[in-house]
């Protein structure tokens, strides 16, 4: 597929090469900087095809493929970015050309030219910048939301009840550990009753979290930790040498859970215990639109419990709810999702949130109500994919029921 591609990929760049060079043209004369700028650009391909014929499908590495992720966003989407501010100047110049033509508007073209090419290079400098910010700062930048959520028939020992959820943790994207130690003493400092954790703890294979264990053993809640799988947990991404192999691999990272403290719910409930008084906790296993898999039984998860009791569902996957969740039987108030990471890449201001993966998850992030039943999608603690996050932080949720 890729290869019918590459004549179209080829041409593309021709056309995206062509216009940024017309930008550095109208900045500058100097044969040393067009020089320069070339010599970078071809160097920077050559490591890009080099990384992309040299990839193997079978390396449980994620390096290779984070750094041709990188590569392609620091150094091509900015491109593409200064051809689209520079297309637009020049059809308002065919604009104006057609219907003022005056020596003064022709005389004005060159100056504005230079102007439209400065402000093109620099808005792309400072996107590749932020790309760079998103990889080595970015993806540790942990923040905390909190948030005071109203639980219908709550009872009143859990009044003031403290629950922390993480999500989308992907402890494969991080070569070292000990640098998450920040986010995990956040964790403890918000001294929660409870701590869930809504899916994707690795992007493929068990053997990632090995290293990560230690890490979040030091995970403290009083009434302790809950878990369930996401849809990278099952190993569907990952290449296998072996059907037992990839039998053993959701075992292996519930065992691997179980030794950091969580105990993994896989369509069942724990019941929270105050006193006489009782919270349940529901995990159904990954369920979302294909192609990602439906594994989760929401039905059998919630068998025994009373309908007027107070709940809260772990579901990886926020399409679940409104599938699903929202309309059924058992009158949920309240379930956590992530998996969308928020695309990693976005604006997520107070007044303002903006991202690319809204158009496939109209609910992507933050607090939604529908049906009197309510949604929070968890922005994610860990990267996948490109390596780092822009205007997107990582999210440690704190809400305190009432």
């Amino acid at each position: 597929m890729i290869l019918k591609l590459l004549p179209f990929i080829f041409i593309g760049i021709l056309i995206l090469e062509f216009y940024v060079y017309q930008a550095v043209k109208n900045l500058t004369k100097n044969k040393k900087i067009k020089l320069g700028y070339w010599l970078l650009n071809l160097t920077l391909y050559f490591i890009i095809i080099y990384l992309f014929i040299t990839y193997d499908k079978n390396t449980r590495d994620p390096r290779h493929m984070q750094w041709l992720f990188s590569l392609f966003v620091i150094f091509l989407i900015p491109k593409i970015l200064v051809s689209c501010i520079l297309l637009i100047g020049d059809l308002f110049r065919l604009v104006e050309f057609i219907f003022k033509k005056s020596k003064t508007q022709s005389a004005k073209f060159p100056s504005r030219r230079k102007f439209i090419s400065a402000s093109a290079l620099a808005l792309g400098g400072l996107l590749s910048y932020s790309f760079i910010d998103g990889i080595v700062w970015g993806k540790y930048r942990h923040f905390i939301r909190r948030l005071k959520i109203k639980i219908p028939n709550l009872p009143k020992n859990f009044k003031g009840y403290k629950v922390v959820q993480i999500s989308d943790v992907h402890s494969g994207s991080f070569a070292h550990p000990e640098k998450l130690q920040h986010a995990i003493d956040m964790i403890n400092e918000q001294k929660p009753d409870l701590l869930l954790f809504t899916g994707d703890m690795v992007n493929a294979y068990a053997e990632e979290f090995e290293p990560f264990v230690q890490l979040f053993s030091q995970l403290k809640a009083k009434d302790g930790k809950l878990a369930i799988l996401g849809n990278h947990d099952y190993g569907g991404y990952g290449k296998f040498n072996s059907k037992y192999e990839h039998d053993q691999n959701v075992p292996k990272l519930i065992r691997l859970e179980e030794q950091a403290g969580f105990k993994v719910l896989r369509n069942e409930h724990q019941i929270i215990q105050r006193g006489a008084e009782q919270l349940y906790i529901i995990g159904v296993e990954n369920w979302g639109l294909p192609p990602f898999p439906q594994y989760g039984d929401l039905d059998k998860a919630v068998e025994g419990i009373p309908h007027s009791a107070a709940k809260i569902l772990m579901s990886h996957d926020p399409t679940h709810f409104d599938e699903k969740v929202k309309t059924h039987p058992s009158n949920i108030a309240l379930t956590l999702s992530g998996h969308t990471h928020g695309m990693q890449f976005g604006l997520d201001l107070k007044n303002i949130k903006w991202s690319p993966v809204q158009y496939k998850y109209p609910k992507w992030a933050d607090l939604y109500e529908s049906n009197g039943k309510m949604l929070y999608v968890n922005r994610g603690f860990g990267v996948i994919g490109y390596p780092g996050r822009v205007g997107v932080n990582p999210e440690i949720t704190v809400f305190e029921l009432y």
